[in-house]
């Protein structure tokens, strides 16, 4: 069992790797050329799914109010990287999608990612950074209500 200050240094720990990851594949989208997203329009942008999501969604996800999450989506909406669409769930709701316009920053952040991931398993090994993914993919069931 994790003694009490492991168990706070993993929140810790999770954050820090998550957060490093974050701001590379951002630098990444800049460093592409793509300079007008500013890293909490990024923020809720990752987290738009492949067939969109409702902005309370992604307020929840990116942990800001529901005013700011549609502040920065009105924001993405204006510069053409995403668009709204009627929710065929909910006529009520709309949800936002990423548009063709927002490829290259999503290539551009993928790519870095594959290379923080390749520079991570060259350091801890590929079968320790295998079992990391496991154990998470394993706790995500208990921890992502966004699943």
């Amino acid at each position: 069992m994790p003694t009490p200050r492991q168990q706070q240094e993993l929140g810790v720990l999770l954050f820090v790797a998550n957060r490093s990851m974050e701001q590379r594949a951002y630098d990444a989208v800049v460093a592409a050329g793509i300079t007008d997203i500013t890293v909490a329009q990024a923020r809720v942008a990752s987290r738009i799914g492949p067939d969109g999501t409702r902005v309370s969604d992604l307020a929840e996800q990116a942990r800001v109010t529901k005013q700011t999450a549609a502040y920065l989506v009105d924001q993405l909406e204006a510069a053409g990287y995403v668009e709204r669409l009627p929710d065929p769930t909910d006529r009520r709701a709309r949800l936002v999608r990423l548009t063709d316009h927002a490829r290259p920053a999503i290539e551009a952040a993928g790519a870095e990612l594959v290379r923080i991931l390749d520079e991570w398993a060259d350091h801890v090994g590929e079968d320790r950074l295998s079992a990391m993914f496991e154990t998470l993919r394993d706790l995500r069931e208990l921890t992502d209500p966004w699943r």
